[in-house]
């Protein structure tokens, strides 16, 4: 890594520097493993401010934040189990650099379970903006810290996986790895199914939801709107939450 000017600058001080001056200056750099390989994660002193996959690591931090990079002695405090299980709600993030619409489509996201999918526009329609479906995939498409905000969780509703940061094949790879049955979704999809109801309870699901997985096939019941749900007199799930979604 080719050494940063400001760094060496305040190497050649004449006295130490300030306690903290250098974690308010600078981000920490570590390499980490993942399940699609290893990943280099900067952390400032607010928290992980950005994942990266490959080469040119230095050079996209650089261009992107603007602060010089230094080595850690060790990865943030719950990053490794993070990375490794897709459960990350107490890993601290640094997104001070994004627009606060970017800001509440991440944490709209961060919310969605491991092994689950939902929709661009219920991410849209939860965050209150449910026209900004194509901004809700740009957003994500800049999201600095892919897998701790699970980006890869947010699909097309036509059964299709969509972009991602690292790529649509890393983004299958994570979903299979979290249990997601994306073949179930894409031939629910094709059957034009993208609710699920159960007439036990009379509660209807996204597929990937806990609960419609559990629901048996007999009392299993698929519709392609939530309205078509709602006229057979099905509720919303209340912890996927369908209803924030505009068509699928």
């Amino acid at each position: 890594m080719t050494p940063d000017p400001l760094l060496t600058g305040l190497a050649a001080l004449a006295v130490d520097a300030p306690d903290g001056l250098l974690d308010r200056i600078a981000a920490r750099w570590v390499s980490v493993p993942s399940p699609i390989g290893e990943l280099h994660v900067a952390c400032t002193d607010q928290g992980v401010a950005y994942v990266h996959a490959g080469a040119g690591f230095a050079e996209a931090f650089r261009e992107r934040f603007g602060r010089p990079l230094v080595p850690a002695a060790r990865p943030l405090a719950g990053l490794l189990p993070a990375l490794r299980t897709g459960r990350s709600s107490g890993v601290p993030l640094d997104l001070r650099g994004l627009s606060p619409f970017q800001r509440d489509v991440l944490e709209a996201v961060r919310t969605i379970p491991r092994g689950e999918v939902r929709p661009y526009a219920w991410v849209a329609a939860r965050i209150g903006r449910p026209g900004a479906v194509r901004a809700v995939g740009a957003a994500l498409g800049r999201n600095p810290v892919p897998l701790l905000v699970p980006c890869h969780r947010v699909t097309r509703s036509d059964g299709v996986v969509g972009d991602h940061v690292f790529g649509p094949a890393a983004k299958e790879r994570l979903l299979l790895a979290e249990g997601a049955d994306l073949a179930r979704v894409r031939e629910l999809a094709a059957a034009r199914v993208f609710y699920l109801g159960s007439d036990t309870t009379g509660v209807v699901c996204f597929p990937t939801c806990h609960n419609a997985r559990r629901i048996t096939p007999r009392h299993r019941h698929g519709f392609r709107t939530l309205a078509q749900a709602r006229a057979a007199g099905y509720r919303p799930c209340r912890t996927c939450r369908p209803g924030q979604s505009l068509t699928g």
